[in-house]
């Protein structure tokens, strides 16, 4: 991004600035969200491989899954928030937010693949003669997450929910982050109370379940959570900086999500996704600003795990549908088998997610890259995919979504 973050200086002149803008770590944070929703569907989906659950079922039957696929998802409305804001604060700093440029930049980088997938949903549907309710409107016009709310998703596409809430977040972001310029954070914040408020009244004095689904089934807080982060961490606030970017603080959202990855977590049902929203905003301070992170997350395994992460999120529900059908009616020992199923589907994810990145989302990148304002690491990758590399390094991006 513009800068890496260090001593206050978060709101340089731009023309001090470097000319391209990354935030280190955060395409690990993307990557190690993608595997822990990649592994919780594998996991709830070992049925199809004819294995035993892992984790047993619940009484209704339904496959007990680690908390950590959801709360994956938490991750990625948080960082999206977080990173979407901050470049439109970068714009917005530079000159007026052109809000024509950012929904081309985000048609350009969700709509193919979105629908290249839909596409393959449909073909696989009709090759093995499932059916399906009549839903196809709702994922059409990104609202994914009605059907699944209403428990009726489309087969293969249960996981489309969350990219109906970020395409709905991104109806009124931007033209919010234009408008409001000193109170902008107030508004946020204020917005976020008012969700939480009604989440909490619904849950204890009107005992309405659905109320509280229907809100983490839209999650624009989540999100708002990492939009704050961004105008705090860019305004450099000094008591949010102190309150996050220490060794207690970070220490603290570890072991948080240590919890998430072993099934541990448990503080609040009611509030826990929130909960992890504010700890992926902990985690993210402290890899963006580096002094005092527990964890260093820019490394290259998880640069390139972080940066197909996207098709890693989009391809693998029927790749575990496929593998299933592949590796279900194998003879074996459970233990070798379940070894074979995890790594031949992560594999496989992985190597199509990769595929997809550099044969196919890699033109729209490009395309992308013309409608950038604020030039960020990601759009100067985009530019070189698939094009002989110059001899002089840059940083990765940490905004390819």
């Amino acid at each position: 991004m513009l800068q890496t973050v260090k001593n206050n200086q978060h709101d340089r002149p731009l023309t001090a600035q470097p000319k391209t803008l990354h935030l280190p770590g955060l395409n690990g944070l993307r990557a190690i969200a993608a595997l822990a929703v990649l592994a919780t569907h594998i996991t709830e989906g070992l049925r199809e491989f004819q294995l035993p659950l892992l984790m047993g079922t619940s009484p209704g039957d339904h496959p007990i899954v680690p908390m950590a696929g959801g709360y994956g998802v938490v991750i990625f409305f948080t960082l999206s928030g977080f990173l979407i804001t901050y470049l439109l604060l970068a714009e917005k700093q530079k000159q007026t937010v052109d809000i024509k440029k950012f929904y081309v930049r985000r048609i350009l980088r969700i709509w193919p693949l979105y629908y290249l997938y839909l596409a393959l949903v449909f073909i696989c549907l009709f090759c093995f003669k499932q059916a399906y309710p009549p839903v196809l409107p709702y994922y059409l016009l990104f609202a994914a997450n009605v059907p699944y709310l209403l428990r009726t998703p489309l087969p293969f596409a249960q996981h489309y929910w969350s990219l109906g809430v970020e395409e709905q977040f991104y109806l009124f972001w931007p033209w919010l982050v234009k408008k409001w310029n000193k109170s902008l954070l107030t508004v946020i914040l204020s917005l976020i109370a008012l969700i939480l408020i009604a989440k909490l009244s619904i849950h204890f004095f009107f005992h309405l379940d659905w109320g509280q689904i229907v809100i983490d089934g839209f999650a624009f807080h989540c999100m708002m959570i990492g939009g704050a982060t961004a105008i705090l961490y860019k305004n450099g606030n000094s008591l949010f900086l102190k309150l996050t970017d220490n060794k207690i603080s970070q220490t603290v959202a570890w072991l948080f999500i240590l919890a998430v990855l072993i099934n541990r977590f448990h503080i609040a049902s009611i509030l826990d996704r929130e909960i992890i929203s504010v700890v992926t905003a902990v985690i993210i301070i402290g890899q963006v600003n580096t002094k005092n992170r527990l964890i260093n997350l820019e490394q290259k395994g998880f640069d390139f795990l972080g940066k197909i992460s996207f098709g890693i999120y989009i391809y693998h529900p029927l790749v575990i549908f496929l593998t299933s059908k592949l590796l279900g009616p194998l003879a074996m020992p459970a233990l070798p088998k379940y070894l074979l199923v995890y790594l031949t589907v992560s594999g496989l994810t992985i190597l199509i997610a990769h595929l997809s990145y550099n044969y196919f989302e890699s033109y729209f990148l490009r395309l992308k890259e013309r409608f950038a304002v604020v030039k960020s690491a990601a759009t100067k990758e985009a530019k070189e995919l698939r094009m002989p590399r110059k001899t002089e390094p840059f940083q990765q991006s940490t905004e390819s979504n």
